[in-house]
């Protein structure tokens, strides 16, 4: 492996005391698992060709195994292999350098941010996972450093520099599209210093953490760069810079949330256009679902930010002209920003990433008496995967779970001794849209508190691909990048641009992934001082031997009463923020009642509102499937757990959830056919049985009919639902804002099935919490509805029995699971069934000693 490596000089290195140390045996719990389905390596790592590795494919094999089982889960399932044979991985602390199931031995020697010589011994299993060793902290975060240059070398490539774009806000350019789009940013050298500098002094005002968070990032990157210079000496050294930028990816794709506000705009416009001022901002108020009292919580305890606004009067809101916005935003080679009528999101391109999930119980709802955790995040499907495993083993660390480069050695997702950590994506408003009113008929001068400032002018640099090359400018007020113009609704012409809160401090995220590695964070009260210290909007999650806890963390802004942060607000300087949410203030929980904590990308806490990036977070959210397949059993084991988040990986909301009271509604007519009246009792029968999209046999084609029916009927179901009261123009302008489904091999996280099961329970006369202002469906009558729906079912499914040649009998109807097979992208791995769980890694643990 070059000059620096050794595979003998590690006994020597290690002194006998440390060495004991570390084979120390920690307390195990009884389950410890793990999963990662993209694998360790990427191809050309040399370690591939070790005898007893595992071919690279082999964990996404076991990941697709357990998929048909359903909720089927036994004990085999929970027993790990080391062969590939099985459905999970060990994810034990191997503490004991000489464990036999270790194969490889690689020793690499190097020197710490503070010139110290360190020495770190690198062991795989068969599954290609490192263990690090290490007399020294800095040693073991040396060796992170080495084998991330190892097993990641082609991300980093791809990554260091369009990361920047993340940085910058660069206007409709995600950094993590720029990636896995295979785009080649490359930024002047005015912006590597302005963010260089801005991330650099973030940490140092953090204080002495802060600045050993530094060290580590240059002891990390002297291991990352040891591999480089034996390995793959052409290429640039990495520097602090490419760490921040791979940081700035991270927190754009999954720590932000807000922002969506012309969106919203839009969709006010657009109802008010069909149904009047009034009762298009009642509908809008019904629609947008901002605090639902229905909706399913994961903690107890309350929390309220911004819980009531108003739509009609809100503080210095400024409404647009429809029609009017025009985006300035970068056009990728091959795009045209100019189309927009909205920003572009800043979602991967392979589809819906907020699938994350964490299933807590905790000791009074174990069979164990101790707590369960099984969970983790989704962050697509891809190859090479953003993420990599590793064990570190030194003095202070003892942990072993999913890193990723931007990661100074640190874990984002792990266990240590009798705790394990991991988060989901929490969407919190931190994010603002403004309305710079512009000086005349300058494009450039904007007011602010009295003056006409000039904004500034960035050149970002270039952009590239396939031969084609776009100049990346854009400017920035003093809010942040601007992203178009438009009129208000007085016809005057106004910039807007958005103003994040957690913008150029983006790696101080690393100063709760320190205290999480260093096993600091073991009590709810630790979780809670130092989720508080990341400016990114999570849900951090914490099981331990004795408790289960949650925090959601994020700069959450405090904003001048009487101002809706949904939309888009004046940027004369009046309605600035005040300031930030204390940490007490934010969603959190301990060990509640219920004995669980339970989180989809949900809302955290009963009052807290669904950021203006979330529409329709009502009653039948996701969720919901992981708490109805827990309710089956009061109390749990690993294998009911796992069961619950296995089944609801592959449930279908709207069949599931929605499908009853739509029935309850379609008894109060006649079917208008024989077909329909059968397209019916499929999706009733689907229902009843879980409303599953399993291919439990692995014949290739999904099971139940009740899937090619839905698909079918749902569109037509729900545009009859709503689009009576909405009207075609209000219809349209929801759709454009929430479409009417989000289904497989999207993630569900979305769609009409909250608005329908709210309106039609208030049609049936059954209780409901947080009634709409309006009725949609039949417009109030429930006959009336119960036609329509029947109507647009039974045009749906003779199209699809006639036109589409399915037959006349729909229990026959069948899909191929290929529809909806999971690919990895860029590269080819494997293909997988559909399913709707973590993908960055797996946990399931039992921590019972």
């Amino acid at each position: 492996m070059g000059p620096l490596t050794r595979r003998r000089a590690v006994r020597a290195a290690l002194s006998s005391c440390a060495l004991a140390a570390l084979l120390a045996t920690p307390a195990q719990a009884t389950t410890e698992l793990n999963i990662i389905p993209h694998g360790q390596g990427e191809p050309g790592a040399s370690w591939l060709t070790a005898p007893g590795i595992l071919p690279l494919d082999a964990q996404a094999k076991m990941y697709d195994r357990i998929t048909p089982l359903y909720r089927e889960i036994g004990a085999n399932v929970t027993t790990p292999t080391a062969d590939g044979s099985g459905f999970y991985k060990s994810s034990r602390l191997i503490t004991n350098a000489d464990d036999p199931a270790l194969l490889t031995d690689q020793t690499i020697t190097g020197s710490a941010a503070n010139g110290q010589p360190v020495t770190a011994r690198i062991r795989r299993d068969s599954y290609g996972v490192p263990h690090i060793y290490s007399s020294t902290d800095d040693g073991a975060l040396f060796g992170a450093g080495h084998v991330v240059g190892e097993d990641r070398n082609l991300l980093l490539g791809q990554a260091r520099t369009n990361g920047i774009a993340s940085l910058l806000d660069l206007p409709g350019v995600p950094g993590i599209n720029l990636v896995l789009g295979l785009f080649d940013y490359q930024p002047t050298q005015a912006v590597i210093d302005e963010v260089t500098r801005q991330q650099t002094d973030s940490l140092e005002r953090a204080g002495a953490e802060g600045r050993q968070v530094l060290a580590d990032i240059d002891t990390y990157l002297n291991g990352l760069n040891t591999w480089r210079s034996a390995n793959s000496p052409t290429t640039k050294p990495f520097t602090r810079t490419d760490i921040y930028a791979l940081n700035g990816i991270k927190a754009q794709f999954l720590g932000e949330g807000g922002g969506k506000e012309l969106a919203n705009e839009q969709l006010l416009s657009g109802l008010k256009g069909a149904l009047g001022k009034k009762t298009g901002e009642r509908a809008y108020t019904d629609l947008r679902q901002r605090v639902d009292p229905e909706h399913p919580r994961t903690g107890e305890r309350r929390a309220s930010w911004y819980e009531d606004v108003s739509v009609a009067n809100g503080r210095g809101v400024v409404h647009l002209r429809r029609g009017s916005f025009s985006s300035s935003e970068i056009s990728l080679p091959g795009d045209d920003a100019s189309s927009r009528s909205v920003p572009a999101e800043g979602a991967a391109p392979d589809g819906d990433t907020r699938a994350s999930n964490s299933l807590l119980v905790s000791g009074k709802r174990s069979k164990t008496g101790k707590p369960l955790y099984v969970g983790g995040p989704q962050i697509g499907y891809n190859y090479p995967g953003l993420t990599l495993e590793m064990g570190l083993y030194s003095p202070n660390i003892k942990v072993r779970g999913a890193t990723s480069a931007p990661f100074p050695g640190y874990m984002l997702i792990g266990r240590g001794e009798n705790f394990a950590f991991s988060l989901t994506s929490a969407g919190a408003d931190i994010t603002d849209t403004y309305a710079e009113r512009l000086c005349g008929s300058s494009k450039t001068k904007y007011r602010y508190r009295g003056k006409c400032l000039t904004m500034q002018s960035v050149d970002a640099g270039t952009i590239s691909k396939g031969g084609k090359t776009v100049k990346a400018s854009f400017r920035r007020t003093i809010h942040g990048p601007v992203v178009g113009y438009a009129r208000d609704s007085k016809g005057n012409r106004i910039a807007l641009s958005k103003r994040r809160s957690s913008a150029r401090q983006e790696t101080n995220d690393q100063l709760l992934f320190r205290r999480l590695t260093f096993g600091q964070v073991k009590t709810p009260k630790q979780l809670n001082d130092a989720a508080a210290l990341t400016p990114q909007t999570f849900n951090s999650f914490l099981a331990t031997d004795k408790d289960i806890a949650y925090f959601t963390s994020g700069r959450l802004p405090v904003r001048p009463a009487g101002v809706n942060p949904d939309l888009v607000t004046d940027g004369q300087g009046k309605y600035e923020w005040k300031g930030y949410l204390k940490p007490s203030q934010h969603p959190q929980d301990a060990n509640p009642k219920s004995g669980l904590l339970v989180n989809w990308n949900n809302e955290p806490a009963p009052g807290w509102p669904a950021s203006d990036e979330r529409v329709s977070q009502g009653p039948e959210d996701r969720v919901k499937l992981l708490n109805t397949e827990l309710a089956r059993q009061g109390k749990h084991s690993i294998e009911s757990v796992l069961s619950a988040a296995n089944a609801g990986a592959t449930q279908d909301p709207r069949g599931k959830l929605a499908w009853p009271i739509i029935a309850d509604v379609l008894k109060r007519t006649k079917a208008p056919s024989k077909l329909s009246a059968r397209a019916a009792r499929v999706l009733d029968q689907w229902s009843r049985g879980g409303a599953t999209w399993v291919d439990a046999n692995t014949d290739g084609t999904i099971d139940a009919a009740g899937v090619p029916v839905i698909q079918s009927v749902w569109i037509p179901l729900a545009d009859a639902a709503m689009c009576s009261r909405l009207k075609s123009k209000g219809c349209a302008a929801l759709r454009a804002r929430q479409g009417e489904q989000n289904a497989p091999p999207g993630g569900q996280s979305s769609g009409w099935q909250n608005y329908l099961d709210k309106d039609l329970r208030r049609l049936l006369k059954r209780p409901v919490k947080g009634k709409y202002k309006l009725t949609y469906c039949g417009k109030g009558s429930v006959k009336r509805c119960s036609k329509d729906l029947w109507k647009a079912i039974d045009k749906a499914v003779q199209k699809e029995a006639k036109v589409k040649g399915r037959g006349p009998d729909p229990t026959s109807w069948r899909d191929p699971e290929s529809n909806v097979a999971i690919q990895f992208s860029p590269l080819p791995l494997f293909e997988m069934q559909y399913t709707n769980k973590p993908s960055g890694i797996h946990q399931v643990l039992d921590f019972t000693p």
